[in-house]
């Protein structure tokens, strides 16, 4: 399968910003492609996914935040939640800026994710129902298989480890969720 040699570089605080607004747009160019400009998957403040959502992805003590540089050029970036005791990992965000897409990147990073992690179990992830791209990126490139799709009909707990409910509106309505077992 093709993918870019690609290096992952951990988040500084200098590139914070950027990588919010990069994470930001790579999502919403997905929406837009799918439903056009006026999209009510966007949030209020006209996003897929909010800045509150992935500060809180950055900040949580459990990730791991790269950015994604090919050829000496930040070009998407990624999130990892490690779990050490269980071994039960998640790709919190995985985004390749939409001018970089079918390059390989996103593989030659999910390459990188998991040589980072080896003691993995289990790889766990999910993305909104209407991208296709994304689908396709996790089934057929990196081995996952769809094990729920989260809609009016079932919806995951909504509670985070430390107790703290998660915003309902936050995200599409209807998500795949995905797992890779490695072991």
């Amino acid at each position: 399968m093709k993918h870019t040699n690609v290096t992952l570089v951990p988040l500084t605080a200098e590139d914070r910003e950027q990588f919010i607004l990069d994470n930001q747009w790579a999502f919403k160019h997905g929406a837009m492609l799918e439903f056009g400009e006026r999209d009510d998957h966007l949030n209020e403040d006209g996003e897929i996914i909010s800045r509150k959502t992935i500060e809180h992805c950055i900040d949580d003590p459990q990730n791991e935040t790269y950015r994604i540089v090919a050829a000496g050029k930040m070009v998407g970036g990624m999130i990892l939640k490690i779990d050490p005791e269980t071994h039960h990992n998640e790709l919190e965000i995985l985004f390749t800026l939409p001018e970089e897409h079918s390059k390989g990147i996103g593989y030659g990073a999910w390459l990188k994710a998991e040589a980072l992690h080896p003691e993995t179990v289990v790889w766990k992830t999910c993305t909104p129902y209407f991208d296709k791209r994304n689908i396709h990126f996790y089934v057929n490139k990196c081995g996952f298989q769809i094990d729920q799709f989260w809609c009016a009909y079932f919806q995951p707990d909504r509670n985070t480890p430390d107790g703290e409910e998660q915003d309902s509106n936050e995200g599409p309505d209807e998500m795949f969720h995905f797992v890779k077992v490695m072991k």
